[in-house]
């Protein structure tokens, strides 16, 4: 018992020390063989394993699509697009920020890649158009991690992969989780757009002037772009592509078009583009793997059981269960990175969230929308963190920019827990 504290509190004090996240879960998996006697050749097998899963190899492929667009010129193409189409409304350049950022998070699964290539350029525009300081920055720093319940979304992709390797619940596909992120997506940069329209509401008179001239314009300079999300979404809720075939046609659509077309990445500057993407990839892989081979061991010593068991005997209700989840979540959102939090807790909140009732696909929608606001929860979110350096900002004026922004995403994530047709209803 004494070996086993002392142990645990080695690898928390590694941890925090900055070791590597893969190296202490495969550690922690590696004492815990070892102590049960078992050979720890299971954990090359677990490598093995999901290397070995058809699904794993759309993470790369959207990895890669997702670098590519970051380190070219699209969201300036994108946001002149969307400006010359709604900026005449009111609030109409918050609405293009919050779309436009969602756009980019879906695609690269890195809300800190949205902040730095989109938010900067955004911020200074929402500021001329009459936005105040503190909103423009609440809403770059919120919108930030908005688009991880939109396909195709790493987050997502891998809470489904770890979710189907506990074979609980009842079955479901990642076309499911994309379908169900859809509603609960629109219902947060729905009621973030109203925030932004209310903001603008005295500025009607303003208001940017609408031309076809420049619609014309703008489209034919991201002509090759907008057909982006088409290709995902029509191949992918359509049913005419697997997720894996979706991943392989829009990584070489976006490298087709970035590289040959618009020429904004050279071929020599590619090779770097590979590596960020690929090291970020194999990162979440590297984790993956060790975290299941971890999730046996926890399986075999029965703490999923055990855990449910107790939870039990002190809250009976299931929407007890899902409001102390939600704080437990937003919490763990803010000190832990998603990809890591997905690997290491769904194991052990599946099951519980099953007893209780509650579908795989919707807990997952639960689960990501929570670290979604975790990016942004004081004092620690990582948002927060970014945007302050970003715009060279005191920390306290994120916190207290980003707080309405906070409310209106829980009152969100309120109705999206407790109304599990939003993720459930079209599948």
């Amino acid at each position: 018992m004494l070996l086993t504290i002392a142990i645990t509190a080695a690898l928390i004090f590694l941890a925090l020390s900055g070791m590597p996240i893969f190296a202490v879960i495969a550690a922690t998996a590696l004492i815990g063989f070892y102590l049960s006697d078992i050979e720890i050749t299971v954990v090359a097998i677990e490598l093995y394993r999901i290397v070995d899963t058809p699904m794993l190899v759309a993470l790369p492929l959207f990895t890669l699509a997702g670098y590519l667009l970051a380190e070219s010129n699209a969201s300036h193409r994108l946001v002149r697009t969307a400006q010359a189409a709604i900026g005449w409304l009111p609030g109409g350049l918050g609405i293009i920020a919050l779309v436009t950022c969602a756009f980019f998070t879906a695609f690269t699964g890195a809300s800190g890649v949205t902040i730095v290539a989109v938010g900067a350029l955004l911020y200074p525009a929402l500021v001329k158009v009459g936005f105040s300081d503190k909103f423009s920055l609440g809403l770059v720093t919120s919108s930030g991690s908005l688009g991880l319940l939109l396909a195709p979304s790493l987050p997502l992709i891998l809470y489904g992969i770890v979710a189907q390797q506990t074979g609980l619940g009842e079955p479901f596909s990642i076309q499911d989780l994309f379908i169900a992120g859809l509603l609960p997506a629109a219902l947060m940069v729905v009621l973030l757009s109203l925030w932004a329209v209310w903001q603008q509401r005295d500025q009607w008179h303003q208001r940017q002037r609408f031309t076809a001239k420049e619609l014309r314009a703008a489209l034919w300079e991201a002509r090759w772009e907008l057909p982006l999300p088409f290709v995902v979404f029509g191949g992918i809720y359509a049913g005419w592509l697997a997720v894996s075939e979706t991943a392989a046609v829009v990584a070489l659509y976006v490298l087709i078009v970035e590289v040959l077309l618009y020429k904004d990445i050279t071929v020599r500057a590619l090779p770097d583009v590979f590596r960020k993407g690929m090291i970020m990839a194999g990162s979440i892989i590297l984790i993956l793997g060790v975290a299941l081979a971890l999730t046996n061991i926890i399986v075999d010593a029965e703490i999923p059981s055990r855990l449910f068991e107790f939870v039990k005997q002190h809250v009976d209700s299931k929407y007890t269960f899902l409001i102390l989840l939600n704080i437990f979540l937003l919490l763990l959102g803010a000190v832990l990175d998603i990809f890591s939090a997905l690997v290491i807790m769904v194991p052990l909140i599946l099951p519980l969230a099953v007893g209780y009732g509650i579908h795989p696909v919707h807990l997952g929608i639960i689960f990501l929308a929570n670290m979604q606001i975790g990016y942004m929860t004081p004092p620690v979110g990582m948002n927060l963190f970014i945007a302050s350096y970003r715009f060279k900002k005191p920390i306290t004026e994120l916190y207290s920019a980003s707080l309405p922004f906070m409310v209106i995403l829980l009152v969100a994530l309120l109705l999206i827990t407790y109304w599990p047709w939003l993720s459930l209803g079209f599948l």
